[in-house]
């Protein structure tokens, strides 16, 4: 692992919290704010189950049919220049041509400490990456090879998946339930947000567990 990356101290607090903090959760104080369109959907977690957070590292990709002999060249550089704690973001425009991200890619990745990936295109070999632990969030399976298929065109540029806007630095939250993204201009909010709310969750569930309807819960803590 690269010792001269490191966690920002804002992203070391999220990552502190992500036992607490899922995308439900986080998604439901972005509603209060008035983000009511943070959510990527239908990215089933592939490899390994648990909450994944991290800053996004943003990835743009687009499909092609001719010979290209440089087709990795962005890609290369983009998980080469990875840092500590990362979140890729790959966004190909709901694609399936292939599988862009791979064994090869998890143990460099890996190496360079990033947290996982986020995709709305496909990805293959998971049995490797299962073994190797790495998160992946994924919207298909592929088992065909990006080269002359697709290739990142820009990365550390503003992208879009589902409609939601992300850029390298907004903070992914990834779970069973989907995939969060926190604008980073609002990160530090929506965290101090989330952990009062997860707090306000485990006295309305004690409450229950006590005997208390849920009306009467309901109206004590407000959460749902």
């Amino acid at each position: 692992m690269n010792s001269q990356n490191s966690i920002a101290p804002d992203v070391a607090a999220w990552v502190a919290a992500s036992d607490r903090l899922g995308s439900a959760l986080v998604l439901d104080i972005m509603d209060k704010l008035g983000r009511r369109h943070q959510a990527l959907k239908r990215l089933e977690p592939r490899t390994v189950r648990t909450t994944t957070v991290g800053p996004a590292k943003t990835l743009l990709w687009m499909n092609f049919a001719h010979d290209d002999p440089n087709t990795y060249e962005l890609e290369l550089k983009a998980v080469d220049s990875l840092k500590s704690g990362e979140i890729v973001v790959c966004a190909t425009g709901n694609s399936d041509r292939s599988g862009i991200w791979g064994e090869l890619l998890t143990t460099a990745a890996k190496q360079l400490g990033a947290a996982g990936i986020v995709t709305d295109g496909g990805v293959r070999d998971m049995a490797q990456i299962d073994e190797m632990g790495f998160p992946v969030f994924a919207r298909y399976l592929c088992p065909y090879d990006s080269f002359n298929r697709q290739k990142v065109v820009a990365y550390d540029v503003r992208v879009e998946i589902d409609d939601v806007s992300i850029k390298s630095g907004d903070i992914v939250v990834a779970d069973r339930d989907g995939v969060a993204i926190v604008p980073s201009e609002i990160a530090t909010e929506v965290l101090a947000s989330a952990k009062a709310k997860a707090e306000q969750e485990d006295a309305f569930r004690d409450a229950v567990k006590a005997g208390s309807s849920l009306m009467d819960a309901y109206e004590r803590y407000h959460v749902l």
